[in-house]
């Protein structure tokens, strides 16, 4: 995606926009498990191309400035991560709903 293509943005204003849109769409195709599958993959992949594109070309060439992106790094929640959910936790849950199911009976 070439930069020029879009005006720049306040970046705050452009994460609540990012935020209130990806809610928006999930809320959208709740019940949906692969429609939310399908967004989840997507923020993964942005992520990816962020972090291995744009953000490790920005990496910091100097102490001063490491310091600085440590120290954010420190204060505001660490580095950032994408949870994976493991297949084993759908089958517990997929087991958890078959047991209460059978209770109901």
């Amino acid at each position: 995606m070439n930069n020029q293509e879009f005006p720049k943005v306040n970046l705050e204003e452009g994460l609540q926009s990012i935020r209130h849109i990806t809610w928006a769409i999930a809320q959208d195709h709740e019940g949906d498990s692969l429609s939310l599958l399908a967004i989840l993959r997507l923020l993964e992949q942005v992520h990816q191309e962020i972090r291995d594109g744009l953000f490790q070309q920005s990496l910091p060439d100097n102490r001063q400035s490491l310091y600085k992106l440590l120290r954010d790094i420190e204060t505001k929640g660490g580095w950032p991560y994408i949870y994976r959910m493991r297949l084993q936790s759908i089958m517990e849950k997929m087991e958890l709903k078959e047991i209460q199911e059978e209770k109901t009976k």
